[in-house]
């Protein structure tokens, strides 16, 4: 996945949207990003602009915390080879920070035909290394606070334990999308709920929602599950020419390291909010089940007009939900001109027009 921060000079994730890129703006500053802890296999970064050591070297412990265990960091930047003092001071404060997070250099060169310079870095698989080190610094965080709190919540200033199955590698794609994840709980009920879910979505998608629904797939590039579970949703579209976007809401359970598992990309996000994307960004939005719980919390037409905000005109809506929602819905969306169809009583498909409301009819 894509992440940068928005920029006045360049849209840099809507370039990235629009050529069917998985994207999402963020930026590293003093809050953690919106991913669980050990998520990625692989961090790329050229011409990054951030100053990794600030703080006592905490935006590069954030890459620490959502790098999988064995996963590599690769780093293009001018400090990497250029001699100047400003470069090689930024150069020594990296290398005795990736020292003291048990980094190893995998490789360091440089390409004259191009003149960029890269440094390939990889995390350790087991804490020992943490131990090992002459000074504790940065300190191993306690278990104080929870896995995977990544919302709202400052950047750490210490190296998160590696889980017990740090140096169990994924299997490769596509099977670690159907293998269980080495973060699922061992216990029978979660293997279970897990093998039910892929199977529960497996069914509905190829019965129902490729063929009955009024929906044309071929136009779609990209869909938001709003409400993702395990996403077995995404793996069920996992043969169509297209990504998802696997939202894990944080007031539901955390789903979202086992969705990384499984080789699927997705954030976090309170749908009370709005979500860190442009306007017109997808072609989709699937939601199963998300209202019931969410409109306790914050008011359904806020919810919809975010909707509407994210999704492309002539773009689809597919809810899942109870026909008391789903009344609510149809009413909203008609207000802004979507047309909505309702089936089997439990599925709402609207699609959203080109009109925009003038003064007059503004609601």
């Amino acid at each position: 996945m894509s992440f940068a921060p928005k920029d006045e000079h360049e849209a840099q994730i809507q370039f990235a949207l629009e050529r069917g890129i998985p994207a999402t703006l963020s930026v590293i500053g003093t809050q953690r990003l919106t991913f669980p802890d050990n998520a990625y296999d692989l961090i790329h970064c050229a011409r990054c602009r951030v100053h990794w050591d600030a703080d006592g070297g905490k935006p590069l412990m954030e890459l620490n915390r959502i790098l999988r265990p064995g996963g590599f960091f690769m780093w293009s930047a001018t400090p990497v080879y250029r001699k100047d003092e400003r470069d090689q001071n930024v150069w020594k404060s990296m290398v005795a920070l990736t020292e003291a997070l048990c980094w190893k250099v995998v490789a360091k060169t440089f390409f004259d035909s191009s003149e960029v310079g890269l440094v390939i870095y990889q995390k350790p698989v087991s804490s020992s290394c943490y131990e090992n080190r002459k000074e504790k610094n940065p300190p191993v965080c306690d278990h104080s606070s929870p896995p995977n709190s990544s919302w709202y919540a400052p950047l750490d200033g210490c190296l998160p334990p590696l889980p017990s199955y740090a140096q169990e590698w994924p299997s490769s794609w596509p099977d670690r999308l159907s293998r269980k994840p080495p973060s699922l709980s061992s216990e029978p009920d979660a293997i279970e709920a897990f093998n039910g879910d892929t199977r529960h979505w497996s069914a509905l998608v190829s019965e129902v929602y490729l063929g009955g629904l009024d929906i044309n797939w071929s136009s779609v590039r990209n869909v938001m599950d709003m409400n993702a579970g395990y996403g077995g949703f995404a793996a069920a579209l996992v043969n169509l020419p297209l990504w998802v976007m696997n939202v894990v809401p944080v007031h539901e359970t955390d789903t979202l390291p086992v969705i990384f598992d499984r080789g699927l990309i997705g954030v976090y996000h309170d749908w009370c909010e709005s979500f860190n994307t442009y306007p017109r960004t997808y072609d989709l939005l699937h939601s199963s089940f998300l209202f019931r719980n969410l409109t306790q919390r914050c008011d359904m037409i806020d919810i919809a007009v975010e909707m509407d905000r994210i999704l492309r005109p002539g773009g689809y809506l597919l809810v899942q939900e109870s026909m008391e929602i789903i009344n609510k819905l149809v009413s909203i969306l008609k207000s802004l001109q979507w047309s909505v169809n309702v089936h089997q009583e439990q599925f709402l498909v609207g699609k959203k027009d080109f009109w925009r409301p003038d003064e007059k009819t503004r609601i």
